[in-house]
């Protein structure tokens, strides 16, 4: 068996596309990938439990101690070196990243966007905006969106989408219930493709 892919996961909230990964490698799913660390912008971000649950690094960088985000970014850089990386995962992240970082990982770097980008993406397109947006336009579906990060917000080459119908009367939180269940699975399929492309 070759050796195992290593993958940092970037996140801010409460982890559940973490957890989809952590599940994922010990069913088996993803058995040639390592989680080296997660690492937040957010002391209180429950993804950092369920890395400690689960036996993984978690990394909680403070922005404050920083004079900018370049900065931040600089000392994220550094870190994530540190483990030597085959794939950085946003999973959930609410921090944009610099143009310097993105450059140190070029192609290394995936999001989830809870949309069928290139609609609904870009700038201030997140969380709840997202599907606000998404239900004032009418359209009949929507979903997520994994994509490469470039410097251009949302815009990086798609590498997997999955589509769920909007429903008549659906909210704001029903419609992101729906789709997170769809982006548990996406970021699975996602992430084998991904490796799959270069060459595991």
């Amino acid at each position: 068996m070759s050796l195992k892919r290593k993958i940092v996961v970037l996140a801010s909230g409460s982890g559940t596309n973490l957890q989809a990964i952590i599940d994922a490698i010990k069913a088996g799913k993803l058995n040639y990938v390592e989680i080296a660390a997660v690492i937040s912008n957010k002391k209180d971000a429950f993804a950092l439990e369920r890395a400690r649950s689960a036996g993984i690094n978690a990394i909680f960088v403070n922005p404050k101690d920083f004079v900018s985000s370049i900065e931040y970014d600089k000392n994220l850089i550094k870190t994530i070196s540190n483990y030597n990386v085959d794939l950085i995962v946003l999973a959930g992240y609410m921090k944009v990243l610099s143009e310097e970082f993105i450059n140190a990982f070029t192609n290394k770097i995936i999001n989830i966007h809870p949309a069928l980008l290139p609609d609904f993406g870009g700038k201030g397109m997140y969380g709840k905006y997202v599907h606000e947006a998404v239900l004032k336009s009418a359209v009949k579906e929507s979903g997520c969106t994994v994509h490469f990060v470039t410097a251009e917000v949302d815009a990086g080459p798609i590498i997997a989408q999955r589509k769920i119908p909007v429903i008549p009367g659906d909210t704001v939180e029903s419609l992101s219930k729906r789709i997170l269940i769809e982006e548990h699975k996406l970021l699975i399929e996602a992430i084998g493709k991904v490796f799959v492309k270069v060459g595991t």
